[in-house]
């Protein structure tokens, strides 16, 4: 009998909105028949959210922007096990991968990911592209191959969507602000992108059973894809 597919999953989720994706996600993989260890960073120094103020905000975008690492503890003995597939699973941080992931591959990344398939999990705002195109270049610099990506945006719609964010991150409620209200209803994902996190999962279980290769694998996602 054919093994169970073995994944690892290392993720970082400041506001929650990667780790709900993720909970959709592993349900499909584990109902495909796969074998899940997640790996959760955690922050040597535990940040707060939201950041309590706009100027605390805007200070945390600044250094995002320039991927400033933020230091992380040592991972449990289980990363260092064999497995088929390694997704990397996180949200963009002005424009970036967070200061936790990049702090992962900075001093993991090619001990754990060298000649393995990575594929990553972005969650954002909206605008994902030199996210993806930066953590694909730190994979290659690590020795990984990234096998597919899925990208998950907060589908609310602009200018609102990046209003309602930053005042989210601030400790206001947006969806509750005048002009706001009404057109920023929530933050984060919604309830299809949680089903579609699930569907995802089914399907590259199924792949991994069947030896095929998860780049043929179209991701249409529910995000607003800018």
């Amino acid at each position: 009998m054919k093994p169970s597919p073995t994944i690892l999953i290392i993720s970082f989720s400041l506001s929650g909105q990667t780790k709900g994706l993720l909970t959709n996600l592993i349900c499909g993989l584990a109902s495909s028949g796969c074998q899940v260890q997640h790996e959760r960073l955690q922050p040597l120094v535990p940040l707060r959210f939201p950041f309590g103020s706009m100027r605390k905000t805007v200070g945390m975008m600044i250094r995002t922007f320039c991927r400033q690492r933020i230091a992380i503890k040592p991972l449990s003995s289980a990363c260092h096990r064999k497995y088929d597939l390694i997704i990397l699973a996180g949200p963009t941080w002005s424009y970036n991968p967070s200061g936790p992931m990049l702090s992962f591959l900075d001093r993991d990344g090619r001990r754990l990911l060298q000649n393995k398939f990575v594929l990553p999990l972005i969650s954002c705002r909206g605008y994902w592209r030199m996210h993806l195109w930066g953590l694909k270049r730190l994979l290659h610099q690590c020795g990984a191959q990234m096998a597919n990506a899925m990208i998950f945006s907060h589908p609310a719609k602009e200018p609102w969507r990046t209003l309602g964010v930053f005042l989210k991150l601030s400790g206001k409620h947006p969806e509750k602000m005048g002009l706001l209200a009404g057109r920023y209803l929530h933050y984060g994902h919604d309830r299809r992108q949680l089903a579609q996190a699930e569907q995802f999962g089914r399907q590259i279980g199924r792949s991994l059973q069947a030896g095929e290769a998860l780049r043929d694998l179209r991701f249409q996602n529910a995000s607003d894809r800018n």
